[in-house]
């Protein structure tokens, strides 16, 4: 089988998939509110700050933007999802369609954004540790090259480390090690913290609203050029990741009652509402206190996470500025004289971002721990712990990682190199559903995209738009990665192969689901 056309035999995927037989309980109602628990959270405690400094009130468009992409998107995952129920996300979508090498691509993308992602979060809580925890309740003043990388968002230039970040990121990691999953009640209470923080946060900064805050709408303009990262669309393509989580709405497709109806709710009606939440928290933190981005020279603003931009916050006429903060929400409630709201807003953010990092270290670990046995990855790497029954060696080595990016780099910057993993990912998946499409018309589907003629190009055309508007730094970090990752494919993992080598092994989970099939290999 010539090197580039390896690809995955469905029937061994779906062979697995059929030994699940899971139940259709869910309806779509219970999908909404899943995919509403799912992506609420994260970016708006987090970006809000960033998305500001990139947008001004345009910040409110960008929500718009990316999530009209992001529901396209969506309905091309609930078919896939549907048809392959099984790990591996768009990893192993694209093995059963494009075949090998490009599957590696996807995977080595989702290893960058997951990772990263995870980093990004670490940085996010620690504002709200640092703020909220420290200064405000304990008295403490975490000194600024302690609290901050050397160019993190609105802290002094010249930060040495974000000590609370690594400190969470490493916490978070040992737990996985250990075994520890959310339980769905555990994660039930968190989506009620979350939605009840911001739902409270838009009954007191909404009256507050002035319009005259909005003006200029577009102070950076809807296109900032190419590479600035600026204007509404740069916004958009950081805040993107604000809607990431949405894609495991999709996987629930297998166990939906009635899901050619069922899932396009939930999908969509769960991304609808997360949209106008998003835009009415924009409204009340821009319109209360204000979200004018600081401008440098060219009027262009000073990017996000710039040391430019922390000495222009360390001034005092900046200094309690949106953009300059790092806490966002919590910060807009205390200007407006709710300190001890703001202060509960951060102690929501502090419990629910932890989570947030442990879901994207499992699913990290998870992608890395199916290429390890598709023979891409050393197979030490997919060692489960005798006692605790977890993949520790990728996820110690994972945990290492995103520790050291959320110790040395800002928020905003971090996001949106994980989004370009994450765009290149939902990119291939819409190409793996419109290829099923004609070259497995019969298969069962238990969700079929509609328009799939529309919503396919769409996603292609929308993930390449949001990616060219990423800042030049960001959008030249993952062909480097994938350079990397081609360097590790061709030297170590076509050679291990287990499907080069004639050997097809599909695993559902860690602990059991394996389906070994030997082919031949021309």
């Amino acid at each position: 089988m010539p090197q580039f056309s390896r690809v995955k035999p469905l029937e061994a995927i779906l062979a697995t998939a059929e030994k699940k037989s899971l139940h259709r309980t869910l309806g779509a109602f219970q999908l909404m509110l899943f995919g509403i628990g799912c992506v609420i959270g994260t970016g708006i405690f987090v970006l809000t700050a960033a998305g500001a400094q990139k947008a001004g009130p345009g910040l409110m468009l960008a929500f718009v933007i990316a999530g009209g992409i992001c529901i396209v998107a969506a309905l091309c995952y609930a078919e896939i999802a549907s048809l392959i129920p099984v790990s591996g996300s768009a990893y192993t979508y694209t093995y059963a369609t494009m075949g090998e090498f490009l599957a590696w691509t996807v995977g080595w993308a989702l290893i960058l954004e997951y990772a990263v992602a995870a980093s990004a979060v670490s940085v996010g809580w620690s504002g709200y540790f640092a703020g909220t925890i420290l200064n405000e309740f304990l008295g403490i003043h975490l000194p600024p090259w302690l609290a901050a990388g050397p160019l993190a968002l609105g802290g002094a230039p010249g930060g040495l480390i974000n000590l609370p970040a690594l400190v969470i990121a490493l916490l978070v990691t040992w737990l996985l090690m250990l075994g520890t999953r959310e339980s769905a009640m555990f994660n039930a209470v968190l989506v009620v913290i979350k939605v009840t923080a911001l739902t409270v946060f838009l009954v007191l900064t909404l009256p507050q609203v002035e319009v005259a805050r909005f003006n200029p709408f577009l102070p950076a303009g809807l296109f900032g050029g190419f590479g600035s990262g600026v204007g509404a669309v740069g916004a958009a393509a950081t805040i993107f990741f604000a809607y990431v989580g949405f894609d495991a709405v999709s996987t629930a497709a297998e166990e939906t009652k009635d899901p050619q109806r069922n899932v396009p709710i939930g999908l969509v009606g769960s991304l609808l509402f997360c949209t106008v939440f998003y835009v009415l928290v924009a409204a009340g933190a821009i319109g209360s206190i204000g979200g004018q981005p600081i401008m440098g020279p060219g009027g262009i603003p000073f990017p996000a996470g710039s040391e430019a931009l922390a000495a222009q916050c360390a001034l005092p006429q900046y200094a309690q500025m949106l953009v300059c903060s790092d806490e966002a929400l919590a910060h807009v409630l205390r200007q407006i004289g709710f300190s001890q709201v703001g202060n509960m807003l951060g102690i929501a953010a502090f419990l629910a971002l932890p989570s947030v990092i442990l879901v994207l270290l499992f699913a990290q670990t998870r992608i890395f721990f199916v290429m390890s046995r598709d023979g891409l990855l050393p197979e030490k790497l997919s060692a489960v712990h005798p006692k605790w029954k977890t993949p520790y060696i990728v996820t110690a080595i994972t945990g290492a990682v995103v520790a050291v990016g959320a110790a040395f780099l800002p928020v905003g910057q971090l996001a949106d190199i994980s989004n370009g993993g994450t765009l290149y990912a939902f990119m291939m998946v819409a190409i793996a559903v419109m290829i099923l499409r004609r070259t497995k018309p019969d298969l069962k589907r238990g969700f079929r995209t509609p328009a799939l003629w529309l919503v396919g190009p769409a996603t292609v055309a929308g993930c390449i738009f949001l990616f060219v508007n990423l800042p030049l730094l960001a959008m030249a970090v993952l062909p480097i990665w994938a350079g990397v990752g081609l360097i590790v494919y061709f030297g170590y993992s076509r050679s291990h192969s287990s499907l080069g080598r004639g050997i097809v092994e599909v695993v559902d989970d860690i602990e059991g689901d394996h389906l070994a099939i030997p082919i031949k290999v021309d």
